[in-house]
């Protein structure tokens, strides 16, 4: 397997950010590690074992960055405001900085002259996280793989609500979006695979999933939310599983 390890300074955040890179060609993903997570998350807990039969065969390229939950959603005795404009940063490192990043080593990889969009993929709060870049960005986001995620920022921000916490809390803002919102129909030009288990430490999880997908089917949105059994626990050893489970509809051509 291909591995590269880069560090490159953010503008957006002031500070060097790194990431790992897995793969030699295919359709790029972005790895967004669970609450305060690191880079090498993605291969410290071998999800590049479950991942190894796509990178290996040239399917897909994996970017595995760093969160700044640490910053943000895990400190929440501090100033939300502070915190939340931090988090928008972060956003803006991910949308401005590695999006364009990702599309030109995906091209020049491929020898393509165009991308087929990107895959956003995170279990528990990293889940949140794809999750709403997804939703929020459908120009630069094609797929999502959101594994036992909690899609609302009471999470991290309690009963404060303001105008970036907000955008930041999918539940809210798909909500209230408008059935005829522009959005909609490029929702459904792509593919969602969004699961949760109904076993240990899923409760809340699987109480978010269940409220995002009724917001789905009210919106006509078009995606995949699938409930697994009693046995399903809040862990890896079941994240691999639906990864292996979900990964070959989300690349199957349309």
């Amino acid at each position: 397997m291909n591995v590269q390890y880069l560090k490159q300074y953010s503008p957006a955040l002031n500070r060097d950010m790194e990431c790992k890179v897995y793969g030699h060609a295919g359709r790029p993903v972005l790895f967004i590690p669970c609450q305060n997570g690191r880079f090498f998350d993605f291969e410290n807990f071998r999800m590049t074992d479950t991942w190894a039969p796509w990178i290996d065969a040239g399917k897909v390229m994996v970017f595995a960055i760093d969160t700044i939950d640490e910053e943000t959603w895990s400190k929440p005795w501090e100033d939300p405001r502070r915190r939340i404009e931090r988090h928008e940063q972060w956003i803006r490192y991910i949308t401005d900085e590695m999006v364009p990043f990702m599309r030109w080593m995906v091209n020049a990889y491929n020898h393509w002259e165009g991308y087929p969009g990107i895959i956003a993929f995170g279990c528990s709060l990293g889940a949140m996280h794809a999750a709403n870049l997804f939703f929020r960005r459908p120009d630069l986001f094609d797929g999502l793989l959101a594994l036992s995620g909690l899609y609302h920022a009471d999470y991290g921000f309690g009963g404060y609500m303001d105008d970036l916490v907000y955008n930041n809390s999918p539940i809210h803002y798909l909500q209230n979006m408008p059935k005829d919102h522009p959005y909609i129909s490029l929702y459904n030009q792509k593919r969602m695979a969004i699961c949760v288990g109904q076993g240990a430490w899923e409760h809340e999880t699987l109480e978010s999933t269940g409220r995002l997908a009724g917001i789905l089917y009210d919106k006509g949105i078009r995606a995949w939310v699938d409930f697994w059994g009693k046995d399903c626990s809040h862990d890896w050893y079941w994240w691999y599983k639906q990864v292996a489970y979900f990964l070959p509809y989300l690349l199957r051509e349309r």
